[in-house]
């Protein structure tokens, strides 16, 4: 084995890894906490339901189509300086939205050059944004072993869990006689600007220029295609788990755009209203993902394989028990039942990708599963559409579409053996280390 086979990658340092998540969750607080005052804003300015869920779809494109391009670039300028773009490019996106909500509850210009500029600041945060996503994902990666792989992936997954905590929860803190409810987007937009400090000051950039491949690491990714990669989403190791992310991405989009929609008409209350109760509805799918994310997951040593069948086949059963809720309670028990079904997904097919690949190609694959947490967003329009004809229609569809995934999971051969590819040499070698070395096991 080659020098550069045996050399370990480098600790994750406790301090390292909080700072990536903090860069985490702080567009997730931003995003979560914009979503639970969107439908309030959207009726106070006069919008249909489905064009306050349009707002995410040109943003959500651009992601789905930037990701890749900036994972290539972290390969290349190093991830630290993506992070630094990302959150520019959230904050910048915050503080243009704030002033076009400003603008359109005083109705200062017509709805439909609000909708207009409302969706091109939102797609500023799709077109930059997205920088900071795969970077964070591959230094993560490339910074733990395979077998702590999963753990990863499911820690710093919990930022997002933990965003949809704290942004519904003080988004209506922001809500002030001043700015109104343009507020929370300018206190999300100073939190992006605290973490590009830190991120500047104290995040280490220690990776230099990516290793040239050799034998030995091909030879611990036999499947990885002779020549040219393939594009992403051709790429047979890869491909799976991106179908399989995009249909979870796309529900757990479709139930949280419509949530706010279905508490408002359960309740009968005008939407300034009933934004507190979808707030609260919002925090306990939140915790109930930090349940899976921070508390299952290592409980039980879960692996890609068990995550992604497991969180499928509750999140289809919560889903059937949203569209038949007769009450507000029982929207927030099955809403939280299948935030907790997410919570094992989403980690499950983020660190499947991650193992299925070797370590130089680590950006590519957290550029893919970018894209396809970008994309989902489009059809959320579809699915708000569906519940103004029907308000079940869209749960009842997310469960079918949950349950086929459960089915995939279990009898398709690149899934049902998620997580279980045989560590590396060097891997293997070190584990008996692993307690013992300076860092953190996240």
């Amino acid at each position: 084995m080659t020098q550069a086979a045996e050399s370990p990658p480098p600790r994750l340092p406790a301090r390292s890894f909080a700072i990536i998540f903090g860069v985490s969750i702080a567009t997730a607080l931003g995003n979560t906490g914009m979503q639970s005052v969107l439908p309030a804003i959207g009726r106070s300015i006069g919008f249909p339901d489905y064009l306050v869920a349009a707002i995410f779809s040109l943003s959500a494109l651009l992601w789905a189509f930037s990701s890749p391009v900036w994972a290539r670039l972290s390969d290349q300028r190093g991830r630290k300086p993506l992070m630094m773009i990302g959150l520019a490019g959230f904050m910048v996106s915050m503080i243009c939205c704030g002033l076009v909500v400003g603008a359109g509850v005083r109705h200062l210009a017509p709805m439909l050059v609000i909708f207009l500029l409302f969706l091109l600041s939102r797609a500023l945060f799709g077109l930059f944004g997205a920088a900071a996503n795969p970077a964070t994902q591959a230094y993560v990666a490339e910074r733990t072993r395979r077998e702590e792989r999963t753990e990863a992936m499911a820690g710093l997954a919990g930022a997002f869990g933990l965003g949809t905590i704290i942004g519904p929860a003080v988004a209506p803190l922001f809500v002030l006689p001043v700015v109104g409810l343009a507020g929370p987007m300018f206190a999300f937009a100073i939190i992006a600007a605290i973490m590009m400090v830190v991120v500047a000051r104290y995040l280490p950039e220690d990776r230099g220029a990516p290793t040239p491949p050799n034998d030995a690491e091909e030879a611990d990714d036999p499947e990885r295609p002779v020549g040219k990669p393939p594009s992403l989403f051709r790429d047979p190791r890869l491909t799976p788990f991106l179908v399989y992310g995009f249909l979870i991405a796309a529900c757990q989009t479709a139930q949280g755009q419509t949530l706010g929609f279905l508490i408002i008409d359960k309740l009968h209350m005008s939407p300034l209203r009933a934004q507190g109760f979808t707030a609260v509805a919002m925090m306990a799918g939140a915790v109930a993902g930090l349940l899976a994310q921070w508390g299952l997951i290592r409980m039980f040593r879960m692996t890609p394989r068990d995550l992604l069948r497991w969180g499928a086949g509750i999140a289809a059963l919560a889903n059937v028990i949203v569209a038949f809720s007769p009450s507000y309670s029982a929207v927030v028990m099955g809403y939280a039942l299948s935030s907790l079904g997410y919570g094992f997904c989403r980690p499950g097919f983020t660190a499947g990708a991650s193992l299925a690949v070797s370590q130089r190609d680590q950006a590519r694959a957290a550029g893919a599963i970018a894209a396809v947490n970008g994309v989902n967003v489009v059809v959320a329009p579809l699915f708000v559409l569906l519940y103004g004809a029907s308000h079940p229609a869209p749960f009842l569809v997310n469960a079918a579409i949950l349950a086929c995934l459960l089915v995939l999971a279990l009898r398709s051969g690149v899934l049902s053996r998620a997580g279980d590819a045989p560590t590396t040499e060097n891997d293997a070698a070190l584990s008996s280390l692993e307690r013992n070395q300076e860092g953190v096991s996240v």
